[in-house]
């Protein structure tokens, strides 16, 4: 199981408003921590709000490029609908040159819809222009001269496109919420899967799992090219009682200000203890009780190849945040491989 870390590039910390300048440097010292701790991967969101630095990530993740030297960086994820793939592509390809061969794409529709009136697009049309685009990103990775027509972009007509990246194949994932049909689709075109989970039990997403290998299976992919990546939110700290006493008032805060947005009920403790439970999904502890709890979470899925913490919390600082990345690179991973 590779291990790593998603981020939003919040400008919020220790529950004070950084300087944007400041915000972005401690991000960038995240991720060369990560990278010198032996995380397998980071990745950065995309969202257009004021509260996030993440509205342009592959800028960060070729910055983060320039200053590390194995860790792997992905968007996380990059709307892909609201995207021109020629651009999307573009930019990845220059990241994988940057990096040498580490960069990586997930994408998705994008549960905030802020980008689509930002630029242009219509929510109506939601699932088409996602499927529009990800069929012409498919085809400018696997083409240099690339000849396509759709619906939402003007056509090309046998078009080189600039720069290639060093992977021969550069790494598409398919991020998904809940919906069937996000499985399904991944699995006929023999995509990696990356699972976001932020409520509820992680077992529940299992029937969704086997849609998506028995979709890959039918389509002529084998086992080991349907990985399944999972995306939580968590912390760790050196006991469970300092991870719960570190991470539950920035949670609560920043999930019943979201709630209040989307329409979901406040955070109440009891359901916050629910999610930090055996079965919860919330990853926040001490190492030894994250590593039982992402194996555990392999189980219940079938096997999972991949998991990236969300750690993006206004009650935690930055050294907090350095601490939690240590222990996972020193601790949480050794403890896994040796379970696994």
């Amino acid at each position: 199981m590779e291990i790593g870390i998603d981020s939003f590039a919040s400008a919020r910390y220790g529950s004070n408003t950084l300087s944007s300048v400041a915000a972005m440097e401690q991000l960038l010292d995240r991720i060369t921590a990560a990278d010198r701790a032996g995380l397998d991967v980071f990745g950065i969101g995309e969202h257009h709000k004021k509260e996030f630095l993440d509205s342009a990530p592959a800028i960060i993740l070729a910055a983060a490029a320039a200053r590390t030297t194995r860790i792997r960086l992905a968007s996380a994820v990059t709307v892909l609908s609201t995207s021109d793939p020629v651009r999307v592509y573009q930019n990845f390809a220059t990241i994988d040159l940057i990096s040498k061969g580490r960069a990586e794409l997930v994408v998705g529709r994008g549960s905030a819809t802020e980008a689509y009136p930002l630029f242009g697009f219509d929510l109506r049309d939601y699932d088409a222009l996602f499927k529009e685009k990800l069929d012409l990103l498919l085809q400018l990775r696997d083409e240099e001269f690339v000849t396509w027509k759709g619906q939402f972009r003007p056509a090309l007509d046998n078009q080189p496109v600039y720069p290639r990246a060093l992977q021969e194949k550069l790494p598409v994932w398919l991020g998904v919420g809940g919906t069937p049909e996000s499985f399904v689709r991944a699995g006929m075109l023999g995509l990696p899967l990356m699972v976001a989970v932020i409520g509820g039990e992680t077992e529940r997403f299992r029937p969704l799992v086997d849609l998506y290998r028995e979709a890959g299976a039918k389509a002529g992919f084998l086992p080991q090219d349907l990985r399944v990546g999972l995306h939580s939110p968590g912390y760790v700290a050196r006991s469970d009682e300092k991870a719960i006493a570190d991470y539950y008032p920035g949670y609560a805060e920043q999930w019943t200000k979201l709630g209040r947005e989307r329409g979901w009920p406040a955070v109440t403790r009891a359901g916050f203890d629910a999610m930090t439970a055996p079965q919860g999904a919330l990853v926040v502890g001490g190492p030894e009780q994250v590593a039982e709890k992402l194996i555990r979470h392999s189980k219940a899925l079938g096997g999972v190849d991949r998991f990236t913490f969300q750690m993006d919390n206004a009650g935690l600082s930055h050294g907090q945040l350095l601490e939690s990345i240590g222990l996972i690179g020193s601790e949480v991973i050794p403890l896994i491989k040796g379970q696994l």
